[in-house]
């Protein structure tokens, strides 16, 4: 078992449920073999990210929060434009069958979806929600060749684009992002990592207008 595998099961149990078989069903999903970014590895980082932000920000349900991050790119292709819903009504079926309530079930699938991170749609991105986003976005704050790998592995998953439609529509999410007036909705991920989002999505940009 590797060590992402390891803290997953942990907190898994910890949080989620103690069947290990609903585990195993979801960790499949982020092993497909065109995945290159959106993995196992993924997923720990988030759930990392996550538990590191509910040190310092109020979150009201933490574990429906790490099940959201559990589930939120289970659904993942690359051309396929409703990842996040069906990815939320993956996770509701997985969670009724382990027994959590309708209401716990619906936050689940509200943060889930919200991770589309398309503001112009109005979703609340306050509290638990906020948590998960700033989580899912932190890669973007990190060092430069943590970024370069992320990019990469992001590219690879667009590999059907040729590099004219990469360039045009990448530098069309990097803009949005820069647009923002801030990029993290929490206080500690506006702190943690703003800045240096903010310096590698401009970064990238040149490099695509170059």
């Amino acid at each position: 078992m590797t060590e992402p595998d390891l803290e997953l099961e942990v907190a898994w149990q910890q949080y989620v449920s103690r069947d290990r078989h609903a585990l195993d069903r979801l960790l499949a999903r982020h092993r497909e073999k065109h995945r290159r970014y959106h993995t196992v590895h993924h997923v720990a980082w988030v759930i990392r990210h996550v538990r590191e932000l509910a040190t310092v920000e109020h979150v009201e349900h933490l574990d429906e929060v790490i099940a959201a991050a559990f589930y939120h790119d289970a659904v993942y292709e690359a051309s396929y434009t409703a990842n996040e819903r069906a990815s939320a009504r993956l996770a509701r079926r997985d969670l009724t069958a382990l027994g959590w309530t309708d209401e716990a079930i619906e936050r689940v699938e509200s943060m889930i979806e919200a991770t589309k991170h398309d503001r112009s749609t109005g979703a609340d991105d306050s509290g638990d929600t906020s948590v998960l986003l700033d989580a899912d976005l932190a890669i973007l704050g990190a060092d430069p060749a943590a970024y370069s790998t992320y990019v990469a592995g992001v590219r690879a998953e667009y590999r059907y684009l040729d590099d004219e439609d990469w360039r045009a529509g990448r530098s069309t999410v990097i803009a949005e992002f820069l647009a923002r007036s801030t990029i993290f909705s929490t206080q500690a991920g506006h702190g943690w990592w703003e800045d240096r989002a903010r310096a590698n999505l401009t970064a990238e940009l040149a490099a695509l207008d170059a």
